[in-house]
C-alpha cells in the first residue's frame, strides 16, 4: 500500500514572486534527492496576473524559466492538507496553528516586486538556502524516503 505523500507548500500573497522562486528551488530538490513521495504546492492569497519580471530574470540567471509559471489561489484546504507551510512573510493564511498538524514556517523575507537586480539576487540565494534546509528536513522524515 503506498504511504500518503507528504505535502509542503510555499505561499504568499500575490505568488508571484518569492513563493515561485521557492517552489522552483524544491522542485530541483525533489529530483535532485530522489524524494517520490513529496508534493509541492505553491499559490497566493491574492494571486497576481503573472510573475514578477525581475523575478523571472534573475532565476533565468541561475537556470530556472519561471516564464509559463501562472499565480494561482490556494486554499486554506489545500494549506490543511500540508505537513509543512512556508510562508514568504507576506501571507494572510488562516490556518488554526493549536488545531493543526500543519508546520507554519514564516521566512519574512522581503518582496522582490520592484527591486534592483542585486537584491533580488540577494532574496533568491536567501530562498534557495531556507528551500535545501527544509529539505534536509522533510528528507529525514521516514515516510518520504524511496521505497
Amino acid at each position: 500500500m503506498p504511504k500518503a505523500p507528504i505535502r509542503v507548500a510555499f505561499v504568499c500573497v500575490q505568488n508571484a514572486g518569492r513563493s515561485q522562486m521557492a517552489t522552483a528551488f524544491a522542485e530541483r530538490e525533489l529530483e535532485r534527492r530522489g524524494l517520490e513521495n513529496v508534493e509541492i504546492l505553491t499559490g497566493g492569497t491574492h494571486p497576481a496576473d503573472h510573475v514578477h519580471e525581475e523575478v523571472v530574470e534573475v532565476m533565468r540567471e541561475a537556470g530556472y524559466d519561471l516564464l509559463d509559471r501562472t499565480p494561482r489561489a490556494i486554499s486554506t484546504a489545500e494549506l490543511e492538507s500540508c505537513a509543512y507551510v512556508a510562508t514568504m512573510g507576506c501571507s494572510t493564511l488562516d490556518l488554526d496553528a493549536d488545531a493543526s498538524p500543519v508546520e507554519v514556517r514564516d521566512w519574512a523575507l522581503d518582496d522582490p516586486d520592484g527591486q534592483d537586480p542585486d537584491q533580488v539576487r540577494a532574496i533568491r540565494d536567501e530562498i534557495q538556502e531556507r528551500v535545501n534546509a527544509l529539505f534536509d528536513e522533510v528528507e529525514a522524515r521516514p515516510e518520504v524516503r524511496p521505497v
